[in-house]
């Protein structure tokens, strides 16, 4: 089941396109910034509009278009500073050579810069997607630029690598429309864990029996990817050690390390916990593993006996940062398919951590949404309160906030 998410609810984006190729990309995220919630003014330069129409952007957007600082329809005739009054941001997508160098040196002569330069500054944040060919973005003067934007508050979204348009491959392409739809969710995250150090295991192990089969579980790793997405959302450097899933890294400052086995997840994860400050262990780790390897495929060749083969007990990874000497603080899940609370606040006794959460796992893996159990060493209660499911991202928001509010950490700008 996948949950509708409106992550801009109630945010008015202006969304300023400049010209480039890329534009063909913005109405696309217009789009997405519509389907998140978002309303969604957009304005373009003389440039912008002879690579896509006003029409098709005012279509996507429901709004009509402001293409000049002349636009008689304002009673004032000052679009440039009425909208920018409204809105929560104004995003640059695609952002020209050309128009960061204007943005950098403060000039004005149209109605988009007008309007980046009219903004107020303490309320409604710049963001600036550059799009240009690779040349044009290495180039000093555009790299000083950048510098300049930065220096003055601006925040500069990619830009990405790969092919451009010209033929030639490199930095410079404008970042796809999903991911600067993230980016701009994440911005407007509030920073509860700015300058934490957080550690996530995530996704299932895979114990080898032989070349081919393995001992393995159902989890799909979206629980923990949401984890770490929402830890690099609140402000925090993330690491995050993933079992054997199809899930792309999260955006944000997230170090990813890829394992396959319980012994290898424990190997990552030991020298990185004692650099870090909040350890989450949402991975489904299997607790059992062959005891020996079979070095080619087991054959079945007739037989009509199941082959057997010994077990050894795996590593405890979260007991195992639990019992360092200075050890981050340590957030267990339970996956359980009867008795949740029960088991749940067994594991937190065995474990000796002051917080799990629990959930019935075949119930949620591999679906978007979840609910939720935590558990401390005197209470509990259900995320979403009511009982329902919410989506995997806006429980682990939630479970990010409880930490920062566990930790007593100030909520950064």
């Amino acid at each position: 089941m996948s949950t509708q998410r409106t992550d801009l609810l109630g945010r008015h984006i202006v969304l300023g396109l400049t010209g480039g190729i890329a534009c063909y990309k913005s109405a696309e995220l217009v789009r997405l910034l519509v389907k998140a919630g978002a309303s969604v003014q957009v304005v373009m330069t003389e440039g912008a509009q002879a690579f896509i129409t006003p029409v098709t952007m005012q279509a996507l957007s429901g709004h009509p278009v402001v293409t000049s600082q002349w636009d008689a329809r304002e009673p004032n005739n000052m679009a440039h500073i009425n909208l920018s009054r409204e809105a929560d941001a104004m995003v640059i997508a695609p952002a020209s050579a050309d128009f960061m160098a204007l943005l950098a040196q403060g000039r004005a002569d149209e109605v988009l810069s007008l309007m980046c330069l009219a903004r107020p500054r303490e309320r409604c944040p710049l963001l600036v997607a550059p799009a240009m060919n690779r040349e044009m973005w290495s180039h000093p003067a555009t790299q000083r630029n950048v510098d300049q934007l930065i220096q003055d508050g601006a925040v500069i979204l990619g830009p990405d690598n790969g092919e451009q348009a010209c033929g030639e491959v490199g930095d410079g392409r404008m970042l796809e429309p999903a991911d600067l739809l993230d980016d701009l969710i994440a911005f407007f995250q509030p920073k509860v864990l700015q300058g934490q150090r957080v550690l996530i295991t995530a996704g299932p192990t895979f114990e080898a029996i032989d070349p081919v089969r393995g001992i393995t579980n159902h989890s799909s790793g979206k629980m923990g990817f949401a984890m770490a997405r929402a830890a690099a959302e609140a402000g925090a450097e993330v690491t995050l050690v993933a079992g054997p899933v199809h899930l792309d890294t999260p955006r944000g400052v997230v170090r990813r390390i890829n394992v396959q086995s319980a012994q290898q997840m424990h190997d990552a994860v030991l020298p990185a916990a004692t650099e870090s400050d909040i350890f989450i262990a949402t991975a489904a780790v299997a607790d059992w593993r062959p005891a020996t390897l079979a070095q080619h495929k087991i054959k079945k060749e007739g037989k009509k006996v199941a082959p057997s083969f010994e077990l050894t007990e795996n590593p405890d990874i979260l007991a195992a940062v639990a019992a360092l000497p200075q050890p981050p603080y340590c957030v267990g899940f339970a996956a359980e398919s009867e008795n949740l609370l029960e088991h749940a606040r067994a594991k937190l006794r065995r474990k000796r951590i002051p917080l799990i959460v629990g959930n019935l796992g075949p119930a949620t893996f591999g679906r978007d949404d979840n609910a939720l159990l935590l558990v401390d060493s005197t209470d509990q209660w259900q995320l979403p309160p009511d009982g329902s499911t919410a989506d995997k991202l806006v429980l682990a928001r939630q479970l990010m906030a409880e930490l920062a509010r566990r930790l007593n950490l100030p909520e950064s700008d």
